[in-house]
């Protein structure tokens, strides 16, 4: 079982926890990381783009010239996408891009993610993270105390208090442990996360 350091806000090291083999312990599968990155960000694309074919361009309802006779190219349309304003042939349309990927594969990025942030010494665990009231500034120094810049923060539950404090900082994402995902995991240099939440992570993962 991989054995990391558990932290205070203050930045002290208090103790150590010991985290499950089977989810934060395993050889990350590269393959499976890209595949589930790639799923999540075909899932954010909105797919509104259109562009409009010769039946949708305006005008063109006109024989610009007759057939024979004229010495040009014959045309039964100034709207043909040969044309300047014509149409566009093979342009995009509207379009769903999502899909999904087997349960077992998203498990298996989830798991590889969290294994790396181990074996790359990136995941600092807090016994406790509490706030009284939204306060950035506080949330700032708990930040500098870890030496986390560029950091997911990962709590148990919704906690409105450290959600408000986190979401300002550029390059800090507050989210909950049934919300985590590989895109963030790999996006953000450091995984600063509760010990709660490592038992909850455990609990659905494991």
């Amino acid at each position: 079982m991989p054995k990391v350091a558990l932290y205070n806000i203050s930045g002290e090291q208090i103790g150590e926890v010991e985290l499950k083999d089977e989810v934060f312990g395993i050889e990350p599968n590269e393959a499976v990381m890209h595949d589930v990155v790639v799923m999540h960000l075909a899932n954010q694309r909105q797919g509104t783009h259109d562009t409009k074919t010769r039946a949708e361009v305006r005008g063109g309802g006109r024989k610009p010239w007759r057939q024979k006779g004229t010495g040009r190219a014959r045309a039964g349309s100034s709207r043909s996408p040969i044309w300047r304003k014509g149409g566009i042939v093979f342009g995009p349309h509207p379009r769903d891009y999502s899909y999904s990927l087997p349960k077992k594969v998203r498990r298996l990025a989830l798991k590889s993610a969290l294994s790396s942030k181990v074996l790359d010494d990136n995941i600092i665990v807090l016994d406790k993270l509490t706030m009284e009231v939204p306060k950035t500034k506080e949330m700032v120094s708990i930040l500098a105390n870890l030496k986390a810049d560029k950091a997911l923060v990962v709590t148990a539950d919704r906690d409105i208090n450290v959600e408000k404090s986190a979401r300002n900082i550029p390059g800090v994402k507050p989210v909950k442990a049934g919300g985590v995902s590989v895109y963030d995991l790999l996006k953000y240099d450091k995984l600063v996360i509760t010990k709660d939440a490592v038992a909850k992570i455990e609990e659905v993962l494991a």
